[in-house]
């Protein structure tokens, strides 16, 4: 299959991913768009967990300030790297970021992070609806599981569906920018304040 050049700049569009890398994608997968998207996620991916135990010292600590002055957001975005910190990419990154917990409001970064006094009350809200609802009791525990792993999956950073396309998880975004700059990059923490909130 010919693999224009409108083909790889949408690729490119979709995923953020090189030129050379957009174009061997499209080629191993025949030109289907949705394959090669994949393959690249799955290339992020791998370098992201051969990356995963490197120290994360540089960075940046990015601001967002929503207009009106109410609200504001701060995050800590870690590389191994100066050079990194300083391209394009990785700034824009830390901004998006920035925006999407302002937007989002996640509780913590990872799963890890959340308070278990928060997961416990979560927990007892569950508990009390499966059982004023009728339930069995021996299916009452899978349903506060399936409960409670749908409310971390919104309260933590990680797992939320970024903002900008709900296609991508936020570390569905970060494996691809892994993945472009071939470096191990965190977000390490953040601080969201809002008037009156």
């Amino acid at each position: 299959m010919n693999i224009t050049s409108q083909m790889v700049k949408e690729l490119r569009d979709k995923t953020n991913a090189g030129m050379m890398d957009c174009k061997k994608a499209l080629a191993e997968t025949n030109g289907d768009m949705e394959k090669a998207v994949d393959l690249l996620r799955q290339k992020g991916l791998a370098v992201a967990q051969k990356r995963a135990d490197r120290a994360t010292s540089q960075g940046v600590i990015e601001s967002y300030i929503h207009a009106g002055s109410k609200l504001g957001v701060l995050v800590e975005v870690g590389c191994e790297t100066d050079f990194v910190a300083k391209t394009d990419d990785f700034m824009a990154f830390a901004r998006n970021i920035a925006m999407h917990i302002a937007a989002s409001n996640p509780v913590s970064v990872t799963r890890d992070d959340v308070p278990a006094e928060l997961v416990a009350r979560e927990r007892e809200i569950y508990k009390a609806q499966a059982l004023e609802s009728g339930k069995p009791e021996n299916i009452i525990d899978k349903i506060i599981s399936g409960k409670i792993d749908k409310f971390l999956a919104d309260v933590c950073l990680m797992e939320q569906k970024y903002v900008k396309n709900p296609d991508l998880s936020v570390q569905d975004l970060l494996n691809e920018l892994i993945g472009k700059m071939g470096e191990n990059i965190s977000i390490k923490r953040f601080a969201r304040f809002q008037i009156g909130g």
